[in-house]
């Protein structure tokens, strides 16, 4: 054994039994173990025996009572040596005097390395780091006892620095607290030194290391903030300046304005922040058991400049319950747990520059019994104020992010269209999916899963999936601006449509029966915006362009051993990204520009065209007349050697001096 308890297990009946421990030693004639026999009893010396009887077993445990801490100077009751116990111990099960079963226990156990001792109430001196490392042995980590793999510390003995001789920590941590610095002229530690280098090394000891001095000198704590909580502003007279777009709206309480939104990870977080000008529609699932409220509605919100806004709200019933109550576990008997609870909330914020005029909230309370899955609804949107008081709401011309992309189709009567990604329900079957319109600025990968069979004809194949596809873009017109009005058409760009590859081989007959190639499984949409402008300061976003592609892929029949009768699926997946382009075209670089990089300030260090920069009048380090003076200087210093280096000045210099 190795530590202070050892369990063991006596099998069979017990009734009648007698254990007894005795500490056993060697003979030093023979060196053999001396027997024992059943005159003991359950202490001997530090060790003490514990039976718990049972009806077929009985379990045995031999402790330990002694100090396992290592000795500190002028103290009793330890451990004078790391191996602190080497004994060996007997148990005995006997009945009368017939010994039934022994066990022989060989014991040894080293000091423990954690400190339990007293602290002594010496102030430790630490010593200034500006000038001298704060320890010179970092991994000696424990008082009073030996750190594994730190050779530097001198609570470790020669033969328990044996064990991890070769495994030392190296580096500061391992004690070495001053390295040589690259700039000393003994260190070769850098790879290729220059040629000058001989001249501008240092010559010093390692005590003067660069590396003092590299320490925080840590005088405040860091205090903990409560979740969706900031400080509040405790400069007299500081009034709230206003929202800016992306912004958490703020409450009288100076905590955050929350309402439940979907994570990065799909599941809804029910104290998220609400963002200044950015809409969302969110749906939530949840029941009766993990059902919570929201934030209360009689919290008043901060207008942006000080003043507080108390919510409108409004209340109504939800008389068509099918759209909110997806799943019944249990049909619905009088004994069934019902309650009043939130089934959607929509929230409308009537804003006006950088402040919040109004809030008008309606809530649709319906009934949840247990047994019941609700799908919350939460819905935000931004309304702009106009600045002529006449009470007119609009929505920003713009796209904004978050909102739905507006389509057109222009060959039909009625030309309003529509712009669809999948939305996958149960097993995400291209039957029972559903749409979800495509958000703007939000780039986005949605698919479903078609059922194909093995005699399934590649003709047939490629024009399901491609019609597949094609029912999620009813349009052919993609808006420019939120506001695009059907009857002009200077408001719409035409979408352009890279159709798929017609292939009509056929290669699922014959040998090649159960694959397809070239099987447009995959559709593109990618559209361009551009900032063309603000509104109240708000940047207005305007789709530039949309286009339309396909991805081809070879699909190839999967099945197990019996491939007869049997399915196989083809994913096919719908993508959407939103491309950024600059407004204006940027200036196109010039052919110096382009052949000469080496003058090219962006791309160097060394920037020649701006040699003569500091006088100029842009530069506004110093005043602009001791830059001029400063450069008289220099010029004078620059003529007066070219001309002090000319050979006729030299013999000018001696017919002078001659």
């Amino acid at each position: 054994m190795s530590g202070p308890r050892v369990n063991s297990f006596f099998l069979g009946s017990s009734s009648g039994v007698n254990f007894s421990l005795v500490l056993s030693s060697i003979d030093e004639e023979t060196g053999k173990l001396q027997l024992a026999n059943c005159s003991g009893s359950k202490r001997a010396d530090d060790w003490n025996l514990d039976v718990t009887r049972g009806m077929d077993a009985s379990k045995v445990t031999v402790t330990l009572t002694r100090n396992l801490q290592l000795c500190l100077p002028n103290a009793t009751d330890c451990c004078a040596t790391p191996l602190c116990v080497v004994e060996t111990l007997q148990v005995l099960a006997c009945r009368g005097s017939v010994m039934l079963a022994h066990l022989l226990i060989q014991a040894e156990i080293y000091a423990n390395s954690s400190f339990t001792g007293n602290v002594s109430e010496n102030a430790t001196i630490i010593p200034n780091q500006v000038f001298q490392p704060l320890g010179s042995c970092p991994c000696n980590l424990t008082a009073g006892a030996c750190d594994i793999r730190c050779c530097c510390d001198l609570e470790c003995t020669p033969d328990l620095k044996q064990l991890f001789n070769g495994s030392c920590f190296t580096g500061v941590f391992g004690g070495d607290v001053n390295p040589p610095f690259d700039q000393l002229c003994s260190s070769q530690s850098m790879e290729y030194l220059p040629d000058w280098f001989p001249f501008l090394c240092v010559q010093s000891s390692l005590n003067n290391t660069p590396f003092l001095g590299y320490f925080y000198d840590g005088s405040t704590s860091a205090h903990s903030v409560a979740p969706f909580k900031i400080p509040l502003q405790t400069s007299p007279g500081k009034l709230f300046t206003g929202y800016r777009q992306g912004d958490p709206i703020m409450t009288e309480e100076n905590e955050y304005f929350t309402i439940p939104q979907q994570s990065m990870a799909g599941q809804c977080v029910g104290n998220a922040p609400v963002a200044y000008l950015q809409n969302f529609d969110v749906r939530c699932l949840t029941n009766l058991a993990s059902y919570k409220e929201g934030l209360p509605h009689d919290v008043r919100i901060n207008s942006g400049t000080g003043d507080f806004i108390r919510q409108n709200v409004i209340y109504k019933t939800i008389t068509d319950m099918g759209k909110f109550i997806t799943e019944s576990e249990s049909h619905h008997t009088a004994e069934v747990l019902c309650q009043n609870v939130t089934f959607a909330e929509d929230y409308t914020f009537i804003w006006k520059d950088k402040n919040i005029e109004q809030l008008n909230v309606t809530v649709f309370l319906g009934s949840l019994c247990n047994g019941e899955v609700l799908t919350q609804r939460f819905t935000v949107k931004f309304l702009c104020l106009k600045s002529t008081n006449a009470g007119e709401l609009f929505v920003n011309p713009g796209y904004q992010v978050g909102q739905p992309v507006r389509a057109a189709n222009m060959n039909a009567s009625d030309t309003f269209g529509s712009l669809n990604i999948w939305q996958p329900a149960g097993r995400g079957l291209c039957t029972s999916a559903t749409y979800t319109p495509v958000l703007f600025g939000l780039d986005s990968l949605s698919g479903c899963i078609l059922e194909v069979g093995i005699n399934e004809d590649c003709s047939f194949l490629r024009g399901n999936v491609t019609e597949k596809l094609n029912s999620l873009i009813e349009a052919t017109h993609i808006g420019k601006r939120d506001n695009s009005t059907y009857s002009d058409l200077n408001d719409w760009v035409e979408i352009i449509r890279l159709d798929p590859v017609n292939s009509d081989t056929n290669v699922s007959t014959g040998n090649l029966k159960g694959i397809c190639p070239d099987i447009p499984a995959n559709l593109n949409i990618r559209m361009i915006f551009a900032d063309v402008g603000a509104v109240q300061g708000i940047p207005l976003r305007q789709i530039l362009a949309v286009q339309i592609s396909y991805s081809t892929v070879i699909w190839q029949f999967q099945c197990g051993l019996n491939c007869e009768n049997s399915i196989s699926f083809l994913p096919i997946t719908a993508s959407v990204q939103f491309i950024k382009v600059p407004a204006q075209p940027p200036i196109p670089m010039t052919r110096f520009q382009i052949n000469y990089t080496e003058f090219d300030c962006n791309r160097n260090d060394v920037c020649w065209p701006q040699l003569f920069y500091p006088l100029t009048r842009f530069y506004t380090g110093e005043p602009y007349s001791q830059c001029l003076a400063k450069g008289l200087s220099l010029a004078f210093l620059v003529l007066l050697a070219a001309i002090m280096s000319n050979p006729w000045f030299s013999k000018v210099w001696n017919s002078s001096s001659v």
